[in-house]
């Protein structure tokens, strides 16, 4: 009687063990993971098991102020603004992604053929908002459906004397069904934070600005599954002699070349974009996520 008392004691001291080893196991590898996930530079890749539906807290609707929640993209296309795009003939196979991110005021209007036709999401700087309300009709009329996706300094986005965002509201009232989002402080500190993270400088202390193409990288990593990135170099196709000369921006003909533009602020001592360094960060971020560059392709480069 007493061997089976025991025998008893034992099993349920080694049912005891085996429920406190799988908590603290199960607690650990939690923080583990977590820990983990702060380190990574970008939201991890979704899997079919994560819910269609986003809520994107760095992103916050003018005026109410509401979070950028929508459903998922399957295949994005990221178009670039530049040169590369003029002859690319990609504008079908634009169209048919799931979701078209496009930047600043590049139009589609005329180049069609090349860029296609469809915009989902424009992500735009502070200093190009003007240029998008003077043809307000172009962007805010005719393409209801676009979503746009406004970056800047705190100073000019604050809601209450920021003067970007009051122009912001002013297309607001006149175009009641533009969605607009702007950047919250917070994720403009975390793409910040991002950019030393990955390039072990300070932003701020190097005296970079960060490009547009860097915030809507970020912003299709987060919100679709598969991306292709369409008329975007890559870090080391404007040190490559004989490659062809094509303008900064393929709806600006005439204005600087698209190296001479990238090599100028590469080696501005301030004030410059790097854009030759985010593209050697765009590199690395193809390697771990779902990203295809074409014309021209990064493969042949």
């Amino acid at each position: 009687m007493k061997i089976l008392i025991r025998l008893c004691v034992v099993c349920l001291l080694l049912g005891l063990c085996s429920l406190l080893f799988h908590v603290s196991c199960s607690s650990f590898c939690w923080k583990l993971c977590w820990a983990q996930c702060e380190t990574l530079p970008l939201i991890s890749s979704y899997g079919p098991s994560v819910s269609p539906l986003l809520h994107l807290t760095g992103y916050n609707r003018v005026p109410d102020g509401q979070v950028l929640s929508r459903a998922r993209c399957h295949q994005c296309a990221v178009v670039s603004s530049s040169g590369q795009m003029l002859g690319a003939r990609k504008g079908q196979e634009i169209d048919s992604a799931d979701c078209v991110l496009r930047m600043n005021q590049a139009p589609t209007r005329g180049f069609e053929e090349d860029v296609g036709s469809k915009s989902t999401v424009r992500v735009v700087s502070h200093t190009s908002v003007p240029i998008l309300i003077r043809n307000a009709t172009y962007f805010f009329q005719q393409a209801p459906d676009t979503l746009y996706v406004i970056w800047g300094p705190p100073k000019v986005l604050n809601h209450e004397k920021g003067v970007i965002y009051r122009r912001l509201l002013k297309v607001q009232e006149m175009y009641p069904s533009t969605q607009v989002y702007t950047l919250t402080e917070a994720m403009m500190a975390r793409c910040d934070q991002i950019f030393k993270n990955e390039t072990g400088k300070d932003r701020m202390k190097s005296g970079s600005f960060l490009s547009t193409g860097w915030f809507t990288m970020i912003l299709a990593m987060e919100l679709c599954e598969k991306i292709s990135v369409y008329g975007m170099v890559s870090e080391s196709y404007c040190r490559v002699k004989n490659q062809q000369s094509v303008p900064y921006h393929y709806f600006e003909k005439g204005k600087m070349t698209e190296c001479s533009m990238y090599l100028v602020h590469e080696r501005a001592p301030r004030g410059g974009h790097r854009f030759i360094t985010e593209k050697a960060v765009f590199s690395r971020w193809a390697k771990r996520r779902n990203i295809v560059f074409t014309h021209p392709s990064w493969k042949e480069d």
